[in-house]
């Protein structure tokens, strides 16, 4: 039987259980709240602990790949700075042979062109000589035949018409011969002038060819040999042959009919790629570069153009040649690098960084989901304590309701 109590003021009764039953409840609400407000104080310092841990592990994870990638960086720089410093050296090597070798080319041209001017100026000389022995000679026949025709004059009447008619056509034989001679060693000397003047064409053609390509070589044909002037060597940047053009001057007036075939004949001879006429003339039908026959012809003026488009062609059609040979020997090759014990561990050791980066990945997830796993058994204590506390308030308190949460977000615990 509850006991009851009556207010002094008022009379008012009530039982004296509710009053107590009012101070337990707010005792065990306090409790109940310092212990929710513990254990998500712990909870937090936990998570915290871990989520530095995780900091950790991730900062020296990413310290070691960044080592890792600057050693390799390093490495990979050393090694292309060697091979770039190896490269330069021998390019500047075979740079400083191939304008030695143009110094040299150069004095024995300046030399050359030294000795044809000399020579010109000579025959000049001699052909002004010649022409003035020429004339005297001619001035001493006209006297001649002047002195002999005024003999004949006086004679005249003394000699006969026949022996008269022998003599004048005599003397205008002697003079007609004496014209072809003159004629001909003007031609002669012309000749051997235009013959001068085509060796120095010759020269320096042969002079810009190397200095256009000084990693080609420019060979020179000598004198009283069968072929064209010079031939050049084309070498692609790695030294290596890809075919060869030859090169023939013409330093005259008019355009040979000949010339054409006559090349053709010596480029197969020779077994040359590609062949061209440096002239001063063109063909009919032709006022610039162009290829007749089979044949370049340019202009001394277009040569470098020319040389270097037909060089440049040269060179890609050796290219494509050189894709298409040893394809089935290159097929073997790789068949044998692929079975090779260096594919092999070469794949190894690819295989062996993979396996340990997914190992270490493994590892991780495994220490994740037991840490999970830990933390779902704490919830899950946590809520079955709450359970128990919820049957001891329904035991002292009743059918009242007490509303507990342990999160904004949870569904309410309510006692009824």
């Amino acid at each position: 039987m509850a006991t009851e109590v009556k207010c002094p003021s008022c009379g008012h009764g009530f039982p004296i259980e509710e009053v107590m039953a009012e101070e337990y409840k707010q005792q065990l609400r306090l409790k109940m709240q310092d212990y929710t407000r513990q254990k998500e104080e712990e909870f937090q310092k936990k998570e915290a602990d871990f989520n530095s841990r995780e900091k950790k592990q991730h900062e020296a994870f990413e310290e070691r790949l960044a080592g890792e990638k600057k050693a390799l960086q390093l490495t990979l720089e050393e090694n292309l700075r060697k091979s770039i410093a190896s490269d330069f050296e021998n390019q500047l090597l075979m740079l400083q042979n191939s304008v030695n070798a143009s110094a040299e080319k150069l004095k024995e041209s300046r030399q050359k062109e030294l000795e044809f001017l000399q020579r010109e100026q000579s025959l000049k000389q001699k052909e002004e000589e010649l022409e003035l022995a020429t004339e005297r000679k001619l001035q001493e026949q006209r006297a001649l035949v002047s002195e002999q025709v005024r003999k004949q004059e006086a004679d005249r009447y003394a000699s006969k018409d026949t022996q008269h008619l022998l003599q004048m056509k005599e003397m205008e034989m002697k003079l007609e011969d004496q014209k072809r001679m003159v004629d001909e060693m003007k031609r002669k000397a012309e000749q051997g002038s235009m013959q001068l003047q085509g060796e120095v064409q010759e020269l320096i053609l042969e002079e810009q060819l190397r200095s256009y390509f000084p990693f080609d070589v420019i060979s020179e044909v000598g004198k009283g040999v069968r072929g064209a002037d010079c031939v050049q060597t084309v070498r692609n940047q790695f030294g290596q042959e890809c075919g060869r053009i030859i090169y023939e001057s013409k330093r005259t007036t008019a355009f040979g009919g000949d010339w054409i075939d006559k090349l053709k004949k010596d480029m197969r001879a020779q077994g040359v790629d590609v062949a061209v006429i440096v002239t001063q003339c063109y063909p009919k039908g032709m006022d610039c570069f162009g290829e007749k026959d089979g044949v370049w012809i340019c202009s001394f003026d277009e040569v470098k153009a020319v040389s270097y488009i037909l060089r440049d062609g040269v060179i890609k059609l050796a290219n494509m040649a050189k894709a298409q040979d040893n394809k089935g020997d290159k097929m073997h090759l790789l068949y044998d690098y692929l079975t090779s014990s260096e594919f092999s561990e070469q794949w190894k050791a690819i295989r062996e960084g993979y396996m340990s980066m997914r190992l270490s990945i493994v590892k991780e997830r495994d220490a994740m989901e037991r840490l999970w796993k830990s933390r779902e058994k704490q919830l899950d204590k946590v809520l079955l304590n709450a359970a128990g506390i919820k049957g001891n308030i329904e035991g002292i308190a009743g059918n009242d309701v007490i509303r507990l949460s342990l999160d904004d977000d949870d569904e309410p615990l309510l006692l009824d």
